[in-house]
């Protein structure tokens, strides 16, 4: 991996105040033209990134391709250790919609970033302003702090999944409503030990903490229910890809369970190169072309990239093919820095988000996703899901409940 582009990760003024004083970056998430990043004491800070592919342009990452007149991108917290964007498109809900196109509205949970602060708790920024097309309009400031008695001090990671935050901090797992994004409210707390981060797919959810991975049935998003535990140590993020999970488990290397079944999943195998992976923050998961790769933070390492499936992959057919890791390129981080987190990439060809908020826009007039209230009645049957057992044991074995 020869190439690179690199900002320093701090306003030019702070930087001669203190030239040697070196940014925090704890978390990042690209969102459209731009890359939200968590920097500890620093707050939240947002680059331009429209420019990364730009060979004229003279620097690929920005704080501002405009006069500060015309943007301010930095909005002060006291530790913030997370952010995330509810979705990886950038769905505008200030958006003037016609009526003639028959569209649904964009929910406005969109429209802000969400800040995971150590001490303040859950942070809301209005964003809609950095995806209106108006490059000159895009002051950013705090619309929203929230955290009711304390409930979400300690606060570590945020994952926005349907109208609901789930914060990971002291607590437990915090599930905020977002149904009106000016007015949070707290709907549970899921007990558990120094939860990490959390990934969903569909009904189900997976968290990292200190007891291990817990599969959580996020039916009801407001109310989570915990499923199984498995025991697992120095576990840090975890992504789901179908019927595979991949957790990110620090000096263990890339962990792929088998999730077929959440209530009942199972470590599928171990990969760390041969004992070259071993401090394992993050891990996501991208397809080039017909290939199917994993971007790993390594911490001390720097930057892994690890082949999980191709074309020459044994038995690469199917839904969900079993992946045959390889690591087949390293990016060390300059001046000894440490890869900590790798961004979300862009979601294609998802619609809808957990919620039934649609995030994608169909070419045709009046075309939209199931709702909510639609996609609950092809799984749900007097408010329970409905199923047909695979199990022998079980007294409806070969029916459907």
């Amino acid at each position: 991996m020869p190439h690179a582009h690199e900002h320093p990760g701090r306003e030019i003024a702070d930087r001669l105040k203190n030239p040697f004083k070196k940014a925090e970056v704890l978390q990042v998430q690209p969102r459209g033209e731009y890359l939200y990043a968590a920097c500890g004491p620093d707050g939240l800070r947002v680059f331009d990134i429209a420019f990364i592919d730009n060979k004229s342009f003279s620097e690929r990452i920005t704080t501002a391709p405009v006069s500060p007149k015309g943007q301010k991108f930095h909005v002060p917290t006291r530790y913030a250790m997370a952010v995330a964007a509810p979705c990886t498109p950038a769905p505008d809900p200030t958006r003037n919609q016609r009526a003639e196109n028959k569209e649904p509205k964009v929910h406005p949970l969109f429209g802000y970033i969400y800040v995971a602060d150590k001490y303040e708790g859950l942070i809301l920024v209005g964003a809609a302003t950095t995806i209106d097309g108006n490059p000159t309009n895009n002051f950013l400031k705090r619309d929203v702090t929230f955290n009711p008695q304390g409930v979400l001090d300690g606060a570590s990671n945020v994952t926005i999944i349907g109208s609901y935050a789930y914060v990971c901090c002291d607590a437990g797992l915090a599930v905020v409503s977002l149904e009106d994004p000016t007015k949070p409210a707290l709907t549970s707390v899921v007990p558990m030990k120094k939860p990490k981060s959390i990934a969903a797919q569909f009904r189900y959810a997976f968290v990292c903490s200190e007891e291990g991975i817990t599969s959580l049935d996020i039916t009801n998003l407001a109310r989570p229910v915990a499923k199984a535990v498995m025991p697992l140590h120095d576990v840090h993020n975890i992504y789901l890809a179908r019927t595979y999970a991949y957790v990110a488990a620090g000096k263990h290397g890339l962990v792929i369970l088998d999730i077929e079944n959440p209530e009942r999943f199972r470590v599928d195998q171990v990969y760390n190169a041969g004992g070259l992976i071993n401090d394992l923050h993050d891990v996501k998961l991208g397809i080039t072309y017909v290939s199917e790769f994993a971007y790993l933070a390594d911490g001390k390492n720097g930057l892994r990239v690890v082949q999980l499936t191709s074309p020459e992959t044994p038995g690469n057919q199917g839904f969900s093919p079993r992946p045959t890791p390889k690591l087949i390129a390293t990016f060390k981080i300059p001046d000894g820095g440490h890869a900590y987190h790798v961004g979300r990439a862009l979601d294609r060809d998802r619609a809808v988000d957990e919620s039934g908020n649609q995030i994608g826009v169909f070419g045709r007039v009046g075309a939209r996703p199931l709702s909510i209230e639609e996609q609950r009645r092809m799984y749900l049957r007097n408010g329970r899901p409905w199923y047909v057992s695979d199990d022998p044991a079980d007294p409806i074995y070969g029916k459907g409940r």
